[in-house]
């Protein structure tokens, strides 16, 4: 008995040592995902934008207002996101909406947002809460700001043109 699980072992061994170098194939060289680009970690805690006034529209049942966003933080802003609650005239929640930027908002990127909201009739007054999804946001409205594309609205009405720099 003792002979027969020597014999087997053995020819483990045997197997092992003889397709060693035949498995030991070399590994396909990997190249890292970022090679050669620049990458930046997303701020994590408060950040800061500048947002312009809403342009809002009314579509049957669909409240939808569309602004512009400009990162002012020293680092990007990753999935940028601003939930817009809407009041009653007594205060009471009555609908609400969010509108999100997927990635991330490079320092200085002017993006723009959309809000969509389902319609109620007791809609008076809102508020925006911006956030981030490592941390809050410091916002704060802006008349106008530089780099918007051509033909861009801002409350409704076509953006100031910026003023030229003065030498």
């Amino acid at each position: 008995m003792n002979r027969a699980r020597f014999g087997v072992a053995a020819s483990l061994v045997a197997v092992a040592v003889a397709a060693g170098p035949a498995l030991a194939q070399s590994a396909p060289q990997l190249t890292p995902v970022l090679a050669g680009r620049e990458f930046t970690a997303p701020i994590k805690g408060e950040a800061t934008v500048d947002f312009t006034k809403a342009n809002v529209k009314k579509d049957k049942d669909l409240v939808t207002a569309t602004f512009f966003v400009k990162n002012t933080s020293d680092k990007p802003i990753a999935r940028l996101q601003v939930d817009d609650i809407w009041y009653d005239d007594k205060g009471e929640i009555v609908t609400g909406g969010k509108g999100v930027i997927q990635g991330v908002l490079k320092p200085g990127e002017i993006q723009e947002m959309k809000i969509e909201t389902i319609y109620n009739s007791k809609m008076k007054t809102n508020n925006w809460k911006f956030a981030h999804a490592n941390g809050s946001i410091i916002p704060t409205q802006v008349d106008t700001m530089e780099g918007l594309p051509e033909g861009a609205m801002i409350g409704g009405k076509p953006a100031p043109k910026p003023k030229p720099a003065t030498e």
